[in-house]
């Protein structure tokens, strides 16, 4: 096996001033390290302070029990706040529902006799009024049957002549004692037998008539023409399925909606009054109003499924923008409530039991007061307890206020305030 050879020459010792210096620098680390640490102590004891002095504030804004600038004892500046007084007004009680608008009337115009088609007189999409005519049917076979309807009664007319003729000289025969009885009532029979046939011709004659007129296709309504579904020169039978033309009411035209059953008894009070309700058709974003109108009826019967009970309001559309099919919201104003005590839906807040509004009192202070509330609009709610005209309530800044709290109202001056603020900064010096 080979031999390892070993080193055996002695390391030269460390000099005793470089050890020295070694131990010099690792102590001047552990000191610079202290020192950054304590460094980031005092930081975070200097960020700590001013996170508590911020949520003292915040808590005055939670409407805490008095850790908040604005509360009583707080030694910090009132809370600025925007107040409104409770005043008297006019507030409309409305319901408001999605409706449908529906027609007042669609028709299939189908004709009543068969025939060709002569004559169409419409245009696609066209405003016609009622009675006007949109169709003919070739008219000559009616006309034709008319003649022969006349013709008949004509005959049975010179027949019931003859016969009343004959009549008479039987009579005559008779006071003579020239005839016999039976022959007298055979001819009185034939008389009357004649006297129906005219009966059946005149209706006949008629009926004649009413065919002739089918022939012209009138429109039963007034309104909008639909898509044309026959053409000229087709032979169309009575009462065909697809018809001649599909007439649909823009003028005036229906919205079918439905409201609560809740609220429905309202409706029905005020129905049952005679009072008539205003109704007003607004576009999907309520801001644009399509039309006024009037609501017309309500339904029989909730709905068991939706808990809702249908009505319908009627427009008169003169600018036809209410169009079949077409989806409105719907503001029914059933009810005014008159001389309510009324303030802006700002100043009431939710509480655990009940709403409430902070109330401004004569010492600048505030204290809660609960309230009920009754009928809502977009700028206005009704008070019905808990407050009375000329009562100040906040509308702005109660998110930061707590019971007793001193507050400010934008119109003091600045000065009053800082003047507490000054004092303090120079005690903070002195101190």
């Amino acid at each position: 096996m080979p031999e390892f050879e070993t080193d055996t020459t002695p390391y030269a010792p460390i000099p005793a001033t470089t050890r020295r210096m070694g131990r010099r620098g690792r102590t001047l680390s552990w000191i610079a390290g202290l020192g950054g640490l304590l460094l980031l102590i005092l930081f975070a004891v200097w960020l700590s302070h001013s996170g508590s002095d911020a949520g003292g504030a915040g808590g005055g804004r939670r409407g805490g029990g008095g850790g908040g600038r604005g509360g009583p004892g707080g030694g910090g500046q009132p809370t600025t706040v925007a107040t409104v007084k409770a005043s008297a007004a006019d507030l409309p009680v409305v319901i408001e529902a999605l409706g449908t608008v529906t027609p007042a009337a669609t028709v299939t115009i189908r004709p009543q006799v068969s025939g060709t088609i002569t004559k169409l007189l419409y245009a696609e999409g066209q405003l016609v009024k009622k009675g006007e005519v949109l169709a003919i049917i070739d008219p000559r076979p009616y006309q034709a049957a008319l003649l022969q309807a006349k013709g008949a009664l004509i005959r049975d007319q010179a027949q019931l002549a003859n016969a009343r003729v004959q009549l008479s000289r039987y009579n005559t025969l008779l006071g003579q004692d020239s005839i016999a009885r039976q022959d007298v009532d055979t001819q009185a029979a034939t008389a009357k037998q004649l006297q129906g046939t005219i009966a059946i011709d005149q209706g006949a004659v008629q009926q004649a008539q009413i065919n002739l007129g089918f022939t012209r296709v009138l429109s039963p309504v007034s309104g909008r023409v639909g898509l044309r579904v026959v053409d000229i020169g087709n032979y169309i039978g009575a009462g065909d399925t697809n018809g001649i033309a599909v007439v649909t009411t823009l003028q005036p035209i229906d919205v079918a909606f439905a409201v609560p059953q809740d609220q429905a008894p309202v409706i029905a009070q005020r129905i049952a009054q005679g009072a008539e309700i205003p109704a007003v058709a607004l576009d999907r974003t309520r801001t644009h109003t399509l039309d006024q109108g009037r609501f017309s009826t309500l339904d029989n019967q909730v709905d068991t499924s939706t808990g809702t009970i249908k009505g319908k309001a009627r427009f008169a559309n003169p600018a036809n923008q209410l169009y079949p099919n077409q989806f409105v919201n719907v503001r029914l104003t059933v009810n005014t409530a008159r001389q309510a005590i009324t303030i802006p839906p700002a100043a009431v807040r939710s509480g655990q039991d009940s709403a409430f509004v902070w109330l401004l009192k004569g010492d600048r202070t505030v204290t809660q007061r609960k309230v009920t509330t009754g009928v809502t609009s977009a700028d206005k709610v009704q008070i019905l307890t808990g407050l009375k005209l000329g009562d100040t309530v906040v509308t702005d800044g109660g998110d930061r206020l707590s019971e007793g709290a001193k507050v400010a109202l934008p119109g003091d001056k600045p000065a009053a305030r800082g003047a507490g603020g000054g004092r303090r900064r120079r005690g903070g010096q002195g101190g």
